[in-house]
């Protein structure tokens, strides 16, 4: 639906969005990135059995799909900064209470609701953002939301790494690396997150401006007034979240299987992470030029294609090929999610809209790696990485025949339908 001038959200310049959104997302998901890769190790500390570590690494996940939904009221009733102050001091709590926590069930339970936190955290920046962004902007400014996000996820594992090698302590004449540092590191960027959103201040919305009145709907009403969506392009969500986890299972399961020791597979999973992170500002560009198809169709095409090809290579340099293809296809996808959720949602309840949204994706995001495991585990690992690559290539596929009946800015084509230009403005 096109908004009227009368009705435009007020826009934050550059500047602003960086101050409150930008840079408190990178500094939040750093601090989530130094203890992500800590969670099973910390658990073994605390004589957890391997199998319930790997299920304390799954709780963070399966937290965030727990909280998709109340993080959406909670963002309704609180406010969309507010929740990001909350959820920072929240997150504040359960990270102390990790790098302090004596036995692994109250681990466990902290990493959950960290997940739930987290749930909150993230939907509130992206219905902020999408509030005070104009639609012809809102692919570049979701992009770049995104990319902070995996930019944090990149660098956090070399800051909660290099506290605890620099506070490393001696265990038997032994040196050990301090496992709480990770999460202290952490403590420390939260409460930096905290402090950079409380500073700046909310948007002030002119006299001119209408605005929406937010209203608090079930969500069995959601579902209802948007079912043939959930069911068709819902779907599609569902399997981007599935295939965008491939890399963190996939490519170090294969590289095992294929005899990679750990140092050469980090460097292949290192310089994946690393185009992840590289690409997100002209796909964004791209996305508001031409549309949402013209990204987000090329990245499950590029993403699922070469996660077929995993389980054809067979050494280092065919396994690094592959990985910097799968870089490409998921980096140019930076928001593209985001940004279809935002086009759609009603503005009177969008960030209950946008979190069901999240709940289709994150739910994806869990379920792919069981895909993943469920193949290794009957002896056909390739089977599972195939059965996932063609989930990419199924998404495109949907995307392709349902985003048209959903999103204006779906592609130029769309707009004209729409009474627009092709760059998205109204035709006076």
């Amino acid at each position: 639906m096109t908004q009227s001038k009368m009705t435009q959200p007020n826009e934050l310049s550059f500047g602003k969005q960086v101050a409150s959104i930008y840079a408190p997302t990178m500094i939040y998901e750093t601090g989530i990135g130094a203890v992500t890769p800590v969670i099973p190790l910390m658990a073994l500390e605390l004589h957890a059995s391997p199998a319930i570590a790997a299920f304390i690494v799954a709780l963070l996940g399966i937290g965030q799909v727990v909280g998709d939904i109340p993080a959406g009221y909670l963002a309704t009733k609180l406010g969309d900064r507010k929740a990001m102050l909350y959820g920072a001091v929240v997150t504040l709590i359960l990270l102390v209470t990790c790098a302090f926590t004596p036995n692994w069930v109250i681990f466990a339970l902290s990493i959950f609701i960290l997940g739930m936190v987290n749930a909150l955290f993230v939907l509130a920046r992206q219905a902020y953002l999408t509030e005070v962004t104009p639609p012809l902007r809102r692919s570049l400014s979701l992009s770049i939301l995104g990319g902070m996000t995996r930019i944090g996820s990149l660098i956090g594992p070399f800051v909660g790494g290099a506290i605890m090698s620099i506070f490393a302590i001696s265990v038997a004449g032994k040196r050990e690396d301090w496992l709480p540092g990770a999460f202290w590191a952490a403590v420390v960027l939260t409460c930096i997150t905290f402090i950079v959103v409380y500073a700046v201040p909310e948007i002030e919305v002119p006299k001119t401006v209408k605005k929406v009145k937010q209203v608090t709907v079930k969500t069995s009403y959601i579902l209802r007034k948007n079912l043939k969506m959930f069911a068709t392009l819902g779907i599609a969500i569902v399997l981007v979240g599935a295939v965008r986890q491939t890399s963190n299972t996939a490519l170090p399961l294969w590289a095992a299987h294929i005899g990679l020791n750990a140092s050469m597979t980090s460097y292949i999973y290192g310089l994946s992470g690393l185009l992840d992170a590289l690409l997100f500002y002209p796909a964004g560009k791209m996305m508001d030029k031409y549309g949402r198809l013209w990204v987000a169709i090329p990245s499950m095409l590029i993403l699922g294609g070469s996660i077929l090809f995993i389980p054809l290579t067979h050494g280092i340099w065919s396994m690094a090929i592959v990985s910097l293809i799968m870089g490409l296809g998921n980096s140019i996808g930076a928001g593209m999610i985001m940004t279809i959720s935002a086009d759609m949602a009603p503005e009177n309840y969008r960030a209950q809209f946008l979190a069901m949204c999240r709940l289709f994706g994150d739910t994806g995001a869990a379920a792919g790696p069981l895909l993943i495991a469920a193949g290794a585990g009957i002896g056909f690992l390739s089977g599972g990485i195939w059965l996932l690559g063609g989930c990419g290539l199924l998404s495109a596929l949907i995307m392709g025949l349902t985003l048209e009946k959903y999103s204006i800015h779906a592609n130029q084509r769309t707009r004209l339908r729409h009474g627009m230009t092709k760059q998205g403005h109204p035709i006076q």
